[in-house]
């Protein structure tokens, strides 16, 4: 009996182990796909993550999928690598959240590492051609993610209302902390417009707080991630960026310092690169437009300035420690705040504000597919009529996104073609 016991025991234990490696093996399959094909900036990624995990994986509910997208755009840095995050580490514990992060960041650091090298000789016709096809495959990607979310959170007239009081505080407030306004104040009005919301299912796929995810760790997270910020804000910096430590406390005080992430962090990575002396303004820009056509988090610009701070002896270790650097301040954060939400999200008034948070999102996203994306892409009839197109195969007939990014990829290249011009 004892050794039938043991052979029991061991059975469990390794089943348990294979199906712990099974569950994070998915997860970065998973989002290794993410990754390779998730075009368009993080407003982008929030769509491809919920038609991938929400709907076709079904890993978690609707609704727990936007809390969580609601309470990463509260916090510092970047959005979608959070939420990214937070699933892998709700699938499959701390090797999850590793593989989520990893899987999802590593084709876009790899490919800002190439560019780094090729993207002089993508100038011209060519280069300028793929550009702008992606660019215009991003505004199909937002503009479907930006209906599917209005049509499933927005529904019914409070929840809408509070969405256009967001756009319209967007369209006025025109400061970096314009988005935490509009969460908080969706949050507030939620409270009392939104008291007898959906309820939320009690199987919703997300995993209440276990070992791997106390309050303990929770609060040693957001330790580290204060003691961290102020090694990063007194620390000497190198005139010439060669310093490890210099390199970690620029783009550390970047990741924790800025809000909605994406293209909000360029200013900060200007200052700490351009105006220290670090990387020329034309290899910044080059940088910049590197980083607009790639799959995956635009916080992976962060690669190619490290390689290129790094010099001819340091490169592969600057783009390594600036990588790690910028995200590492947003995702304590997560870390630091997901018990607190497990123990607050049953409340009836928790889960209120939530529903006025998620109408919120749907107003940043609106705002942003038209702001940061449409104004700067749809400048023709041809333009036009491409977004209008690819909109309505991926909304009516589903077509999968890495068909309509490849078709607008080269639909961008034919129409640069040099002759046109004549």
């Amino acid at each position: 009996m004892p050794f039938m016991a043991l052979d029991l025991v061991d059975d469990k234990d390794t089943t348990a182990t294979s199906t712990v490696r099974s569950k994070v093996l998915e997860v970065f399959l998973a989002f290794l796909m993410l990754g390779l094909t998730s075009f368009g900036g993080p407003v982008a990624h929030i769509g491809y993550f919920r038609r991938e995990l929400v709907q076709r994986r079904a890993w978690l509910t609707e609704s727990t999928f936007m809390e969580l997208v609601g309470i990463c755009q509260l916090l510092p840095g970047p959005a979608s690598s959070q939420v990214g995050f937070a699933i892998g580490l709700s699938r499959a514990g701390w090797l999850g959240a590793a593989a989520a992060w990893t899987g999802f960041t590593l084709p876009s650091v790899l490919a800002m590492l190439v560019f780094a090298r090729l993207t002089p000789k993508l100038n011209g016709w060519f280069g300028q051609g793929i550009t702008h096809g992606l660019k215009l495959a991003a505004v199909v990607v937002v503009a479907q993610a930006v209906w599917d979310m209005a049509r499933a959170l927005c529904s019914g007239n409070r929840r809408a209302g509070i969405a256009l009081v967001g756009i319209a505080l967007l369209a006025v407030v025109s400061t970096s902390f314009a988005q935490i306004l509009v969460i908080a104040v969706g949050a507030g009005l939620g409270s009392f417009m939104c008291r007898v919301p959906d309820s939320f299912a009690s199987n919703d796929g997300w995993q209440p707080a276990t070992s791997n995810r106390t309050r303990a760790v929770g609060v040693i997270a957001l330790l580290l991630f204060v003691f961290f910020f102020i090694v990063a804000m007194t620390a000497g910096s190198a005139p010439d960026g060669s310093s490890v430590c210099s390199i970690f406390s620029a783009f550390y005080r970047s990741g924790a310092l800025v809000f909605g992430g994406g293209h909000i962090v360029l200013p900060l990575l200007q200052q700490q690169t351009v105006a220290t002396g670090w990387v020329s303004e034309n290899a910044f820009i080059t940088g910049y437009g590197a980083a607009q056509i790639v799959p995956g988090p635009l916080f992976s610009f962060a690669s190619f300035l490290g390689f290129a701070i790094g010099g001819d002896s340091h490169r592969w270790s600057g783009a390594f420690v600036a990588t790690v650097s910028i995200f590492l301040p947003g995702l304590l954060l997560v870390i630091a705040i997901l018990p607190f939400w497990d123990m607050l999200r049953g409340h009836r008034t928790v889960k209120a504000m939530f529903v006025g948070t998620n109408a919120s999102v749907v107003a940043l996203l609106a705002t942003a597919l038209y702001s940061q994306i449409w104004v700067n892409t749809v400048k023709t009839n041809v333009d036009f009529a491409a977004a209008v197109i690819g909109f309505v195969l991926a909304t009516r007939w589903r077509v999968a996104p890495v068909y309509l990014v490849g078709a607008c990829a080269i639909l961008g290249t034919v129409a640069a073609l040099p002759v046109w011009a004549t």
